[in-house]
């Protein structure tokens, strides 16, 4: 495993980061669930990245069991907050102060930690005041509940509007989690030059987009049983995009570079996302170990220039590049 500072802080991650995004508490039984936790840190992982929301907080409870027993210390552990939790009341979504000084100190009990590492707003609240958003996250940290701050999907103005009042506040915003792959590009133009001047890291979601860039779903074939693509529970909304001939024929046409490079496709996409360097970390998740064991073969890897060139041209027009798609499918409004 190999290891990158997040943002401009002091604060070292590993570059191959632990999600559990619909897989526990809901996907996978939780002695599975438990099996890949210890899979990652098995294969030098140390950083851990949940939410509250995922499986409405159960996917805080399992991770926080079985991180149960190790050194707090020697992990970084990132959770986040915005949607909705609960029984999905008024109160219960956003980033109002109530919510965000509510939610860390159920976001703690679940972990079974004192502190996380990175606390992050979710999505951007468009109901809320971003000064009163932002004193809430700095009082969090004051509290020492959270180290550093990051935010989830904001925009390039919204990062810089956020960044400029945690300045004034004295704390350290240092990530942006945005979905980032191969076919997803939308960072590049903006989010991504912005973050580098302010000094922010990406820690980047779906880099397999889904699971597609692993190259199992075939163009005019249905999809393998127990897939994601067929688990209206566990994500199909969320690969649905992906799920066309056109997309799924040009995976298969990156075998080639995989081989030429000693990768799997999903190595080769994880490897694609962690030569940008201003990603701190791909953020990977799994359904059995074998996948943990699979993934971290893609830390430290190099690909050589003319290996880039070919991705690119195989992908050619497929990739999406527009930067107003993360204004586009950001919530209008609090969710409830």
């Amino acid at each position: 495993m190999e290891f990158r500072y997040l943002g401009n802080s002091g604060l070292k991650i590993s570059e191959i980061t632990y999600g559990n995004w619909i897989t526990h508490g809901s996907q996978v039984e939780n002695d599975t669930a438990t099996a890949c936790v210890r899979a990652a840190l098995d294969a030098g992982i140390t950083s851990f990245d949940t939410a509250d929301a995922y499986a409405n907080t159960a996917a805080e409870t399992v991770l926080g069991e079985a991180l149960k027993g190790e050194r707090r210390e020697s992990l970084e552990i990132f959770t986040k907050v915005y949607w909705p939790t609960g029984p999905g009341g008024h109160n219960d979504s956003g980033l109002s102060r109530k919510h965000i000084l509510e939610s860390i100190n159920g976001s703690l009990r679940r972990l079974q930690t004192d502190y996380v590492d990175l606390y992050q707003a979710h999505r951007y609240d468009t109901e809320t005041p971003l000064e009163e958003t932002m004193l809430a996250f700095a009082d969090v940290v004051r509290a020492g509940k959270a180290l550093y701050i990051g935010v989830s999907e904001w925009t390039a103005e919204q990062i810089r509007t956020g960044h400029a009042l945690a300045q004034e506040l004295g704390v350290h915003l240092v990530s942006s989690q945005p979905q980032y792959s191969m076919l997803w590009r939308v960072i590049e133009p903006e989010v991504e030059p912005t973050c580098r001047e302010l000094g922010l890291s990406q820690i980047v979601w779906s880099p397999i987009a889904q699971g597609v860039l692993t190259g199992k779903y075939l163009p005019g074939q249905a999809p393998p049983a127990g897939s994601r693509a067929t688990d209206e529970k566990s994500g199909a909304a969320f690969i649905e995009r992906w799920m066309r001939d056109d997309v799924l024929a040009r995976v298969q046409d990156l075998k080639p570079v995989a081989d030429d490079a000693g990768l799997s496709l999903a190595q080769l996409a994880v490897a694609w996302v962690l030569q940008n360097d201003n990603v701190a970390a791909a953020l990977v998740g799994a359904s059995r170990p074998e996948q943990v064991h699979e993934n971290v073969e893609a830390a430290g890897v190099r690909l050589e220039p003319e290996l880039m060139t070919r991705i690119d041209d195989v992908l050619g027009d497929l990739v999406e590049r527009d930067p107003a798609q993360t204004a586009r499918n950001a919530p209008a409004g609090r969710p409830t």
